[in-house]
C-alpha cells in the first residue's frame, strides 16, 4: 500500500522559491511518532498531514523536530495539494480542522489560494540588553510564542544572522524581525525559530497573520502586502477579518508528487478527532 504525497513551494509563483512543504494524504489516522519520523525524513520546515473522516478534513503540521500549533505556508500547500488530487474545487470554501481551530481555505486558481489564520495579537514586551545591537523601535510577544522586533527603516534586515545565539536564548519559540519596505510591499520581515527546530523559516504565514493587523492600523489600510527577504524570498497579501482572523492570499507551485511506500503502524484517531469540537 502507498500514500499520495506532494511537495509544494508555497508563497511563490515558481518552483524552488518561497517556503517548501511536503503534504501527505492519509488513508487512516496516523500516530504522532510516525508523522514526526516522516517529517524528520523529509526535512522540510513543515510537513502537513491530511485525513478525511466523515466528510471533515483534518490537518496537522510537523517540523523536523516537533508538532506545531499553526503553520500558514503548509496550510496553503495542503489546499493546493487537495486541488491537485481533485479533492478541493476552485471557488469552493472548505474548513480544515486543526490545533488552532477550524481554518477556512478557498482555491482561487490551481496555483493560488486564500487561507484564514488566527492572528493572536501583539503584547508589549520589555526591552532586554541583548536587543540593543538591533536598536528596536518597539518589541512585543504573543500567545503563539513568537517575539517581535520592529526595526527602523535604515536597518539592513537581510544582513541579520540566523545563527546568532540571541534568537535561542529567550523564552520565545521564535522571533519575527520586521520593518517598513519601499520596494512595492508595505512591510518586510524575517523569521528565526530555533525553538521550533528551524534556523530560519523562508516565508511564514503565521508570522504575517500575527503582525498584519498592526501594519494595517499604522498605515490606515484595509489590507497590506508583506515580503520576506530570506534565502528563498516570497510575499503574500494579508486582510484582517472579523473575529481576529486574517485572510492570507498567495501562490504556490508543485515541485513534485508521488507515492509514499510507508504506512502508519498504529493508527490512532483520538488525537485527530480532538481537533473538532463536538
Amino acid at each position: 500500500m502507498s500514500l499520495k504525497v506532494a511537495a509544494i513551494d508555497a508563497f511563490s509563483t515558481e518552483p524552488l522559491g518561497g517556503n517548501g512543504a511536503t503534504v501527505v494524504l492519509l488513508e487512516q489516522p496516523a500516530e504522532s511518532v510516525w508523522m514526526q519520523r516522516l517529517a524528520a525524513e523529509f526535512n522540510q520546515s513543515e510537513t502537513a498531514f491530511l485525513w478525511c473522516n466523515q466528510g471533515l478534513w483534518y490537518l496537522r503540521w510537523f517540523t523536523p523536530s516537533c508538532e506545531v500549533e499553526l503553520c500558514g505556508h503548509a496550510t496553503l500547500a495542503a489546499s493546493l495539494a487537495l486541488h491537485h488530487w481533485q479533492q478541493l474545487p476552485i471557488g469552493i470554501a472548505q474548513q480544515l480542522q486543526t490545533r488552532s481551530g477550524p481554518l477556512r481555505v478557498e482555491l482561487q486558481s490551481s496555483t493560488s489560494a486564500a487561507i484564514d489564520l488566527p492572528s493572536g495579537g501583539l503584547k508589549p514586551r520589555s526591552k532586554e540588553p541583548w536587543m540593543q545591537p538591533f536598536q528596536p523601535l518597539q518589541q512585543w510577544t504573543s500567545d503563539l510564542g513568537y517575539g517581535v522586533l520592529l526595526l527602523g527603516s535604515s536597518a539592513d534586515l537581510q544582513q541579520l544572522n540566523p545563527d546568532d545565539p540571541c534568537w535561542a536564548n529567550t523564552s520565545e519559540k521564535a522571533w519575527v524581525v520586521m520593518q517598513t519596505c519601499s520596494s512595492g510591499w508595505d512591510y518586510q520581515l524575517r523569521f528565526f525559530a530555533p525553538g521550533l527546530g528551524l534556523r530560519e523559516d523562508p516565508v511564514t504565514g503565521s508570522a504575517h497573520a500575527l503582525v498584519a493587523p498592526w501594519w494595517c492600523e499604522q498605515l490606515g489600510q484595509a489590507s497590506v502586502s508583506g515580503w520576506q527577504p530570506s534565502h528563498r524570498p516570497g510575499g503574500l497579501c494579508c486582510e484582517p477579518l472579523s473575529g481576529g482572523m486574517i485572510r492570507l492570499t498567495g501562490h504556490g507551485a508543485i515541485l513534485w508528487d508521488g507515492l509514499l511506500r510507508s504506512q502508519p503502524a498504529n493508527p490512532s484517531a483520538q488525537p485527530w478527532l480532538a481537533l473538532h469540537p463536538s
